[in-house]
């Protein structure tokens, strides 16, 4: 195994961290509230970083949602990358690439996903979906909804008629939406495998955000324990500090090079399932470790709702449950081994 980025996947990274940087403020992040930030999304789109992920694969789609988590940005770049452009180009045929791609790679078709299939999606015979999604990630963003029905099988609807978009709010900002479909024309994305995969991808990508969102908790407390100072001394200073800290750090590069190793078989084209899954544990049980840690060791500070560091928080208990908190996940990834897949 081989993590090193390419030098495109490392330029892409270096140009999102730059994007991010500029765009992702705390004073905007302030102003969008629980929405997304249109005028980011632009940019992103713009620059070829949603296009480039074809290119780039699931290892450079993970370095770059190191970096929007590390920012919090508000944007629909992981859902779109994983539910539009990444399910497309492996799962569609010839003629849903042409027709789709273009569009999610400009931005103008935003797809987000109502995963993990919730048995409450009913496909007919004439391609049309009923049923409730009760919870669907930026789905307020989106313009297409990449849908798991009860067979699990895959289906890419457009939200025009049947559907219903109901907001809700989760606890991180994440624009999203209840999902009602009441004969909702869809089209078949896929074979019968298609929708494991991209639970799986999903899955890694998402621990990938997790590993930036925790790496910008940290670094915000350890700037804080850095340069606050209690009886003379700074609070870096203080062994129980500098031990928590160190083990917020050792979490967070476990969720990253769980993460990475998954994502790289992936696009090597072994079996990733199991590693998908012990990236996602990683990212549940370590991810809301670390995000406490960095709200603690900002002592008071951490609990005021208007603090940058906050908002890690929020992201990473949203990280910690989304796609299966890790009990969950653990369980399943133990019926795949004493199954022997």
């Amino acid at each position: 195994m081989d993590f090193t980025p390419t030098q495109e996947q490392a330029a892409a990274r270096d140009l999102a961290a730059r994007i991010f940087g500029d765009l992702a403020t705390h004073e905007r992040l302030a102003a969008v509230g629980t929405g997304s930030d249109q005028e980011l999304w632009k940019s992103l789109c713009g620059a070829g970083l949603v296009s480039a992920v074809t290119e780039l694969g699931l290892l450079g789609l993970v370095l770059l949602l190191e970096e929007q988590g590390r920012r919090t940005a508000q944007v629909p770049y992981a859902a779109t990358c994983v539910y539009g452009l990444l399910a497309v180009t492996a799962h569609g045929t010839p003629e849903q690439r042409e027709r789709l791609l273009p569009g999610i790679a400009d931005g103008s078709v935003v797809v987000s996903g109502a995963f993990p299939a919730q048995r409450g999606v009913r496909a007919s015979a004439s391609s049309g979906l009923t049923g409730t999604v009760p919870v669907v990630p930026w789905l307020r963003d989106a313009t297409h909804v990449l849908v798991a029905d009860d067979g699990r099988r895959l289906w890419l609807t457009p939200l025009a008629d049947g559907t219903t978009v109901t907001p809700v709010e989760l606890t991180a900002p994440w624009s999203a939406g209840r999902l009602a479909l009441d004969g909702a024309q869809a089209e078949r994305l896929g074979g019968d495998d298609a929708c494991a995969d991209v639970l799986a991808t999903a899955r890694t990508a998402f621990a990938g955000l997790q590993a930036g969102v925790c790496a910008g908790s940290l670094a915000r407390a350890v700037a804080h324990v850095n340069g606050r100072e209690q009886f003379g001394r700074p609070l870096a200073t203080r062994q129980a500090v500098q031990l928590r800290a160190a083990d917020a750090y050792m979490d967070t590069e476990a969720i990253r090079v769980t993460a990475y190793e998954a994502a790289w078989r992936r696009d090597a084209g072994l079996p990733y399932a199991t590693h998908a899954l012990t990236a996602a544990w990683w990212a549940s049980e370590a991810g809301q470790r670390v995000v406490h840690t960095g709200q603690h060791l900002h002592g008071g500070a951490g609990a005021d709702l208007g603090h940058p560091v906050h908002r890690h928080f929020l992201w990473g208990r949203q990280l910690d449950a989304y796609l299966g908190c890790g009990s969950e996940v653990l369980q399943e990834l133990g019926e795949l081994i004493a199954s022997g897949e």
